[in-house]
């Protein structure tokens, strides 16, 4: 019973934490709509600022601030590219997240360990002061809860704003943005910057969680990303109150758990990335199928 609990527990602190990634996908995927790439590089950037930062002993709060912050500036490049030097968009980011195949491997080599002695958010004081001496797990879980709900509505505030208003009508209607004496193209790229700065902090939390960097964390993120999206927003397309962040939350913990299902039925690791992409493709066949249905 207590296996199980624990491995609930796990694959919850998982899907908050990979919701910070979720949100980012959002931005880019469904409101602006567009095919962002850059996540596969950003994602490992804000895990390799953060594992080099935390064992030069920099504050692990802070660590997060730098991800996001330099997170910010990959989705900033990636919409400079597309905006003022005219690139397509999926070329764009695609460029992006090859240059930052490289300058990740600069800032913290191809694989980065992070000592046990060395505190991260979950193990730091001010959360040691408040959760006393519970077990790391719960630590993790409480932690990652926090952000994910913090983040999620900080987000939904900010969708209500004119700047976030603006953001969700670029995308669906880019004429409209222009008729209010707005360049749309500085509001895509305010979206890129917004959405990869999540990214990139998803992989700062990542890399605190593993205490670990690899220079292929970043692989398939973004078809992660998506799924938990598509997941998220296909299962409550009906329930006009429910947050879109909300959704995309649940999408982020159920794909996580369904990954998890395989892993405990004896996967081999090496299948998982083949699972992920089998998942994917069902889930865009239920979800078009589903989209067809309304439809009719």
């Amino acid at each position: 019973m207590n296996a199980i609990l624990d491995l609930c527990i796990s694959t919850l602190t998982q899907g908050f934490i990979y919701a910070l990634l979720s949100y980012g996908v959002y931005i880019t995927y469904k409101i602006l709509d567009f095919p962002d790439l850059t996540v596969d590089g950003s994602f490992p950037l804000g895990a390799a600022v953060t594992g080099v930062l935390l064992v030069q002993g920099v504050n692990p709060f802070a660590t997060l601030l730098a991800a996001t912050l330099v997170g910010a500036i990959a989705g900033f490049v990636t919409g400079f590219i597309h905006v003022k030097l005219g690139v397509r968009d999926l070329l764009a980011g695609i460029i992006t997240m090859t240059a930052l195949f490289s300058i990740n491997l600069q800032i913290a080599g191809s694989n980065l360990a992070i000592e046990r002695s060395i505190e991260t958010i979950f193990t730091s004081g001010p959360i040691a002061m408040v959760m006393g001496d519970a077990p790391l797990m719960y630590r993790k879980f409480v932690v990652a809860l926090v952000l994910a709900v913090v983040v999620k509505l900080g987000l939904d505030l900010y969708l209500k704003t004119k700047s976030g208003l603006l953001l969700r009508a670029v995308g669906d209607n880019a004429t409209l943005v222009t008729t209010l004496a707005k360049d749309k193209g500085n509001v895509k790229l305010l979206g890129l910057v917004i959405a990869n700065a999540l990214v990139a902090l998803s992989g700062a939390v990542v890399c605190q969680e593993q205490r670990a960097f690899s220079s292929t964390m970043g692989t398939g993120q973004v078809v992660f990303g998506l799924a938990a999206v598509i997941i998220g927003t296909t299962l409550f397309r009906k329930l006009s109150f429910l947050q879109a962040t909300t959704a995309v939350m649940v999408g982020s913990i159920f794909y996580k758990a369904c990954i998890q299902v395989a892993i405990s039925l004896g996967l081999p690791a090496n299948l998982l990335k083949l699972v992920t992409a089998a998942l994917f493709l069902v889930v865009l066949v239920l979800g078009k199928q589903k989209g067809g249905e309304e439809h009719a």
